[in-house]
């Protein structure tokens, strides 16, 4: 080994050591005597305790809401409230002034933007500053600015003039299935948005996310110091829901109840529009309502379709008709007298009818005292003949077994409709006009979804299917399903021939001049049973108020939707129909049933047709084409390509005739389609699989677009549409 060079080498470690030393200590004594960072020259006076350690959370969104469309139902909006920092000590990084120097002209420049009186933001600011305040809000006025006017009152750069970050829930449509929706408000306590009431109480869990957390080093005068933040943790923000709601058949029942309860002086209005096969609800209101942004209306907290119980009157016919017909009691071309029911009971317990009145036994009329004379039970139902179930309960079926497909009929027991809690309601037994009385729908109490869940069996061959609202429950960050709802038959309380038979009877209803003639529409055949059923008050059942409703189905032949609208007045009669049938209308273009309203040129429906939609992605073109011509449904193809790379819907998804189904080619030329009679849906799925932006006017169909068919387009194409 060479001494002298390892001595060397030694020596010269030794130096740079001692150079390093000596710099480090120069900077110590230049920072200590100058109080400035010897390399940066920045004051350390204004970082002095930097090691005071801090986190800040990350608030994570909740999670959004959206239609069947896509459509936003609630969702997040970050909102600002002005802080002034009026304290003269308070400064920035750089020794910059970090208060409210010139109050004068600050309220001035302030008062421009929000729209409010100079003077009493002056009054606010100068009275905190002379009350030696550190800092200062300037009220209603300060509080929930969007984003847009932060960035311009930023852009007047007036010192002290800072910001606090909330957030709030919105819901664009104001008004919209709101008992349903409910609300979410903050929450002190959890520091975060919370579920109230409805879908954003029940979903809570799934709808809120989970906050993040930055890491910083800060002064004592809270600034953060330069290059000491990182996330800890990054916020992961809540689930999105996707509902089956229709916007437009949402909003026309929400006129539709609001006319009717306006019109005829009602207490209350609900309805429920479902898909008979599926149990998708189309639309869920009762009227009055309240606006979901702004709640001081909001008098009363029931969910009306779902916890609110009533006698229904005679839709519950339908129930007891087909349980006589399931039971295979049903007496066909039987002939009974349709004048006032009177009745007893013998020693054995059995009803039955008797000639003259019963001591204690209030004998059972037909609505308003009619008297249809003699005439078939198939008759009685067309005109809804409260004898002609009284006939059946005494001397064809044993009310126990009515009894029995009243369960079946998932009557007295919740409706198992996800997230969505419901009452369970109850039936007299007692006594034999209890017995009786329940057959025509008095005496028994029920909530609007467990009829719209008993008539789907009798609409849909027996089968019972429940009715759900929650589609899917979306992972927001990875935009994977968490949760998806579909179809569930629950029972099958009656045969396919039983409902084959109820359906017959439901179209004379409408079409043999019955009680619901007047909601024949003319484009499609309609098919019925209403009810009128009466309520009791305080002083029994004095005719002074009744429940009007009807249950309406179409098309005849194979129901593909339903509504059943009800409403509680006085008058029982002379109401208009029309706030229902403009309903049925509007539900029949959703259903893709028919086009436009009043347009004349409806499509048939004899063909409607569900089907599974195919996996046609990295198909040829001409497989796809071939695939989809079996299915009558109307081909959109994107591009020139003879392949296709995307596809709307996506496999399984269920499709049903004259439905538009696009395909993206691997073509790279994009032409104008013609989107007149396109949805929202439509223009939705054109734009995400070509990323060609559509501007839409209005709602409802397209009627006019800008660009003429055929036109190339690409992303820097400028398209509008209006939708009437």
């Amino acid at each position: 080994m060479d001494i002298r060079r390892s001595n060397r080498t030694l020596f010269f470690m030794m130096i740079i050591i001692g150079v390093i030393g000596a710099i480090i200590i120069s900077n110590v004594l230049f920072t200590m005597v100058t109080h400035k960072h010897f390399r940066s020259g920045v004051n350390i006076k204004e970082f002095k305790d930097a090691d005071i350690s801090n986190t800040q959370v990350i608030k994570a969104n909740r999670g959004t809401i959206y239609d069947r469309n896509n459509e936003v139902i609630a969702q997040d909006e970050d909102t600002y409230t002005i802080v002034a920092y009026l304290d003269e000590s308070r400064k920035g990084i750089g020794d910059v002034d970090a208060y409210v120097k010139d109050i004068r002209k600050t309220a001035r420049l302030l008062a421009n933007e929000l729209g409010a009186e100079e003077e009493s933001i002056y009054n606010t600011l100068q009275e905190a500053k002379d009350s030696g305040k550190y800092q200062t809000e300037l009220g209603i006025i300060g509080k929930n600015i969007n984003n847009a006017k932060k960035e311009k009152i930023e852009s007047l750069q007036l010192p002290g003039i800072e910001f606090t970050k909330s957030v709030r829930r919105n819901y664009p449509n104001g008004v919209f299935a709101s008992h349903l929706v409910g609300y979410a408000q903050y929450d002190e306590k959890s520091d975060q948005l919370v579920g109230q009431m409805g879908l954003e109480a029940t979903l809570n869990d799934y709808l809120t996310g989970k906050d993040g957390e930055i890491f910083y080093q800060q002064d004592v005068n809270g600034l953060v110091l330069p290059g000491t933040s990182y996330t800890k943790k990054y916020a992961e923000n809540g689930n999105n829901v996707y509902l089956t709601l229709d916007r437009n058949v949402q909003l026309t029942l929400q006129s539709s109840l609001e006319k009717t309860v306006t019109q005829e002086n009602a207490k209350v209005g609900w309805g429920i529009v479902m898909e008979v096969e599926t149990g998708r609800i189309l639309g869920y209101a009762s009227y009055p309502s309240f606006d979901l942004n702004n709640r001081n209306n909001l008098k009363d907290y029931t969910d009306v379709p779902a916890n609110f119980l009533y006698e229904p009157g005679s839709v519950m016919k339908g129930i007891t008709y087909a349980a006589a017909i399931d039971s295979g009691v049903y007496p066909y071309d039987s002939y009974y007298n349709s004048t006032v029911f009177y009745y007893g009971v013998d020693a054995s317990g059995k009803i039955y009818r008797s000639p003259t009145p019963v001591s204690g036994l209030a004998p059972i009329r037909d609505a308003l005292g009619k008297d249809f004379g003699k005439i078939t039970f198939d008759e009685g139902f067309k005109v809804s003949s409260n004898i002609a179930i009284c006939e059946l309960l005494t001397n064809y079926m044993n009310p126990e077994v009515y009894r029995e497909y009243v369960k079946k009929f998932g009557f007295l027991r919740e409706v198992a409709i996800p997230f969505v809690p419901n009452s369970a309601g109850s039936m007299a037994w007692e006594y034999a006009s209890d017995k009786l009385s329940t057959g025509f729908g008095q005496g028994i109490s029920i909530n609007a979804l467990q009829m719209a869940q008993a008539y789907t069996a009798i609409l849909n061959d027996g089968k019972m299917v429940r009715p759900y609202v929650v589609e899917r429950i979306v992972d927001a960050n990875s935009n994977k399903i968490i949760k998806q709802y579909d179809t569930k038959q629950v029972a099958t309380p009656i045969k396919k021939e039983t409902s084959e038979y109820m359906r017959k009877l439901m179209a004379k209803v409408v079409e043999q001049g019955g009680t619901g003639y007047s909601y024949a529409l003319e484009d499609v055949q309609v098919i019925a049973k209403t009810g009128t059923g009466e309520i009791a008050t305080e002083n029994g059942y004095d005719g002074s108020l009744y429940t009007n409703s009807v249950m309406l189905a179409a098309p005849a032949d194979d129901p593909k939707v339903m509504v059943y609208y009800c409403f509680q007045s006085s008058n029982i009669s002379n109401y208009s129909r029309e706030p229902m049938k403009e309903l049925m209308r509007t539900t029949l273009v959703a259903a893709n049933i028919t086009s436009q309203e009043n347009t004349g040129d409806e499509k048939t429906y004899s063909d409607w047709k569900q089907y599974s939609m195919p996996s046609l992605t990295n198909h040829s073109l001409s497989y796809a084409q071939k695939k989809l011509a079996e299915m009558a449904v109307n081909t959109v193809v994107i591009g020139n390509g003879t392949s296709i790379v995307k596809q709307y819907p996506q496999e399984n998804q269920t499709i049903v005739s004259n439905q538009n189904i696009f395909l993206l080619s691997d073509g790279t030329a994009i032409t104008m389609p013609d989107m007149t009679n396109w949805t929202k849906k439509d223009i939705t799925a054109f734009w995400e699989l070509t990323g060609i932006s559509i501007q839409m006017e209005g709602s409802g169909r397209v009627v006019s677009q800008n660009v003429a068919k055929g036109t190339a387009i690409d992303t820097n194409s400028q398209i509008s549409v209006k939708m009437e």
